[in-house]
């Protein structure tokens, strides 16, 4: 049975039980990747920006012959932001095949439509079983990255040395653990607003970049236990930001870092900017972050030049990515008549 689940108020037993099941899923589905740990996992599930909200909902096993709680063996939430709906569907391996991924995804689009939504997206990754499932339900394939994983203990740090000293002269480059300070965050909004592009993301991620939006984006990342680290190049002659790349450490997976934006503006590409700044990144999360062994980055197929850049930096393909959308309503629809020819079926006495 589905039921609404709250994580802020969940006993302790049933956010351990979860991160039980999403590590379940990980072995299963993404065997390289690291586990979880229960580091501000509550916090993690529960924070959410200014305008946005994230429900919840539960399947859990029957209860035990003493009456304790069955474990989660099934989870979805949808993130309503804007004017679209992003779904997350988790089910123990276990438990799979048995229809609730598809009474969990009818349950998070019923309550998009009801919440005025028209659209749902969704991030599907390569190779797992959630490709087949969500093409099976009408979703359509949007937009493809690959992630690539770097293990910093393949890293050459003398060749990254000289990368981190590669900036044109003019240039100077600046770090800051925990994010830009309040003086900078007009000057690095507009350089994100700047390189901002419509290369058919569908958003599930959005970059903030206005000042206020991105105060507030890095307040939500903290609360969610995941700090993060920004390394800027600064044109000494203007003070503008003229790139900047961000690198965050989640508390649930501090063994491995999420690499966010890296930009350089229009105006000051080609001078080894992009380059100079993830070398120095790397040094710096080293140091800041002992337990570190492997940064993750997502980039579109159609970047080939970050792409070169990460595989100088000894990047390393892993898996494609994928975005996958579709019309709330129709997918309701969709939903209700395989439920009633479901229904149908079934023999009666």
């Amino acid at each position: 049975m589905v039921r609404e689940w709250d994580p802020r108020t969940a006993p302790a037993a049933e956010i351990e039980s979860f991160l039980d099941t999403i590590n379940a899923a990980f072995a299963a589905d993404l065997p390289d990747d690291p586990l979880w740990e229960n580091g501000m996992l509550r916090e993690y599930l529960s924070e959410v920006m200014p305008g946005e909200r994230r429900i919840s909902w539960i399947i859990q096993d029957e209860p035990s012959p003493d009456g304790k709680p069955g474990r989660i063996i099934g989870h979805t939430h949808v993130l309503l932001l804007g004017d679209i709906g992003v779904v997350e569907v988790l089910v123990h391996p276990s438990a799979r095949r048995r229809g609730l991924g598809r009474k969990l995804i009818a349950t998070a689009a019923r309550r998009t439509y009801q919440e005025g939504f028209r659209f749902i997206g969704v991030e599907v990754v390569g190779d797992t079983p959630a490709v087949g499932f969500y093409e099976a339900l009408g979703f359509t394939q949007e937009y493809i990255e690959t992630r690539s994983v770097l293990r910093l203990s393949t890293v050459d740090w003398n060749a990254l040395a000289e990368m981190s000293r590669g900036i044109a002269p003019g240039y100077r480059l600046e770090f800051f653990p925990g994010g830009p300070p309040e003086e900078l965050i007009e000057a690095y909004a507009m350089a994100k607003a700047e390189a901002r592009v419509d290369d058919g993301d569908l958003d599930l991620r959005p970059s903030s970049c206005d000042p206020q939006r991105l105060r507030d984006s890095l307040n939500c990342l903290h609360r969610r236990g995941m700090k993060p680290y920004i390394v800027t190049a600064i044109e000494e002659k203007t003070g503008v930001v003229a790139g900047l790349t961000e690198v965050v450490v989640p508390a649930q997976h501090p063994t491995r870092a999420d690499q966010y934006d890296t930009i350089v503006g229009q105006a000051h590409q080609g001078r080894g900017i992009d380059r100079a700044m993830k070398a120095r990144m790397l040094f710096e999360l080293r140091t800041a972050e002992p337990k570190l062994a492997e940064v993750q980055t997502w980039n579109a197929q159609t970047n080939e030049a970050m792409r070169a850049v990460n595989a100088d930096l000894g990047f390393q393909a892993d898996r494609q990515w994928f975005e996958y959308g579709v019309d709330v309503a129709e997918l309701v629809h969709r939903l209700d008549a395989a439920n009633h020819a479901n229904r149908s079926a079934r023999p009666t006495a």
